[in-house]
């Protein structure tokens, strides 16, 4: 049945092909940008995103692809960069992405309030959405995203119809298979109406991915950690520009502070916590000295290499998937697994393998630097040689499926010193374009071991919540019961106001009528 439907696939992917070129291509070149036509005969992937939006139907996604490329070419798509958009759009904050929802989506951020309606800026504000989901589109190739709608402090300046179509036409048209869904944020009443016409637009099937949320609710799909404060989260992120917000991967911080620190009060700290299972804390040129041994090119080095190495990562199962990059071989390929219960492996490994013939210079950055030691983070990888990073929860803190690990390469000359300090030159000076990048997600692997629930246990789990996450339940409950208090008070004076209107016109045709008759 698998076989059966790869085949299907292939040769549906097949058809477009060959009738995208025969029918649209020959005799209007011109209507399209070049790179598109070509990467549509290369990239299986991008293909089967216009079949599957258009279920299948070759007809309509050869129709889909026409008004997708045309765009693609009119907005210059391929081209935009950042001196493609006015400097002031990029520092507003409007437009960006930063934070993962609860399934672990990428989440794209439109604050409405900062958009004020102006036909002059209306092309440069398409542009900034176009810029931002084709950067995010060749880096994560098809991972959705979701969009949150932010209409907090939104007034009636703010409602722009045609920019709103705009943005539904990018996930329908333009960017096929990457709405994972759309979260409306405390949105006005007066938008009921604007976003019945948004429902229109969006078609039936997609109606089921709006989800209209206010502070109460918003937590159903997206956790604390990345709501801002006006949503009721716990995320201290403040927009800021330059530099981009580059996927939220953070500067290691064994620059800057305790996750991947390699001092001697970090060893120690380790060593008291894991004790035997820890990894022994070696010195810069230690790691050095242990780098250049442990090289696959030397057969004779084998057996000192097992003693040295095995020794301190023998509680690591090595990966089996390898990611294949033009600088370093990373295994595992796309997901660090960390045990779910504290009897199973709380480290995972990452192996990079350096395949040039230079000197190769690495760091790691993470979404979370809070959570996280990693050792080394910060270092270089000799011509053929093979380096070991340990990754390790910090203090106790949860794994996440959220959290993101960003691996960072690039080529030194011979003839650098591979120091801290050369190293952090380095990286202030080598172009972005020559930086190789890789990313990883966490998986948390569950417990195969049955497991039983007494109600001491329960007792004790329940006595672990923090007075902070009271606090929020707390003001969760104020909130709802003070809009509640709103209402009725609404309520109250319209049925005043109503009274006293009745009054009023009673008093005039009492008059009216007096003055009939009298």
């Amino acid at each position: 049945m698998a076989e059966y439907q790869a085949q299907n696939k292939a040769k549906l992917i097949s058809d477009v092909r060959r009738r995208f070129e025969a029918e649209y291509v020959t005799d209007k070149s011109d209507k399209y940008d070049p790179r598109d036509v070509e990467r549509l005969q290369q990239d299986d992937n991008w293909v089967e995103s216009y079949l599957c939006w258009r279920h299948n139907v070759v007809d309509e996604t050869l129709k889909m692809l026409d008004e997708s490329f045309q765009w693609r070419k009119e907005m210059s798509v391929n081209d935009l960069t950042e001196a493609s958009i006015p400097r002031w759009l990029l520092e507003i904050g409007g437009i960006y992405l930063h934070g993962y929802d609860k399934e672990g989506n990428k989440l794209f951020w439109i604050r409405v309030k900062y958009h004020i309606k102006d036909h002059k800026t209306i092309l440069d504000k398409k542009k900034l959405i176009a810029f931002w989901l084709e950067r995010y589109a060749k880096r994560e190739n098809g991972k959705p995203v979701t969009v949150m709608f932010d209409l907090s402090e939104t007034g009636i300046n703010s409602i722009d119809m045609d920019f709103v179509r705009f943005i539904i036409n990018c996930f329908k048209v333009y960017y096929p298979k990457y709405l994972s869904k759309m979260v409306i944020f405390d949105m006005p009443w007066i938008m009921n109406a604007a976003f019945k016409i948004v429902k229109s637009w969006l078609g039936p099937e997609a109606v089921s991915l709006l989800k209209f949320t206010s502070k109460n609710d918003v937590q159903d799909y997206v956790s604390v950690e990345y709501l801002p404060l006006h949503m009721g989260g716990t995320d201290p992120f403040k927009y800021s520009y330059p530099p981009l917000v580059d996927d939220d991967f953070q500067t290691p911080l064994c620059e800057n502070g305790p996750v991947a620190s390699e001092d001697e009060a970090s060893s120690k700290e380790d060593i008291e916590s894991d004790g035997k299972e820890t990894l022994e804390t070696i010195s810069n040129e230690e790691q050095t000295a242990l780098l250049k041994k442990v090289n696959i090119t030397e057969p004779t080095s084998k057996a000192e290499e097992n003693e040295k190495v095995d020794s301190k990562t023998k509680a690591f199962k090595k990966p089996l998937s390898v990611f294949k990059g033009p600088l370093l071989h990373i295994s595992p390929a796309e997901e660090l697994y960390f045990g779910s219960t504290e009897s199973e492996e709380k480290k995972a490994l990452i192996v990079l393998t350096n395949v040039t013939k230079n000197i190769v210079a690495f760091k790691v950055r993470t979404t979370a630097p809070e959570k996280y030691r990693v050792k080394p983070s910060n270092s270089s990888c000799d011509p053929g040689a093979s380096v070991d990073i340990v990754v390790s929860p910090h203090g106790g803190l949860t794994v996440s499926a959220q959290d993101r690990f960003l691996i960072m390469a690039a080529e030194m000359e011979q003839s650098s010193g591979t120091g801290p300090a050369e190293l952090t030159q380095f990286w202030k000076e080598v172009p972005r374009n020559k930086v190789m990048e890789h990313r990883l997600r966490c998986h948390i692997v569950e417990s195969t071991k049955p497991t039983t629930l007494t109600l001491k246990d329960h007792a004790f789990n329940m006595s672990e919540k923090t007075s902070e996450d009271l606090y929020l339940q707390l003001n969760r409950l104020l909130e709802s019961n003070r809009k509640l208090e709103d209402q009725v008070q609404r309520c109250i004076w319209f049925q005043q106001w109503l009274l006293s209107l009745t009054v009023l016109s009673l008093a005039f045709v009492i008059s009216f009528f007096y003055l009939l008759y009298s």
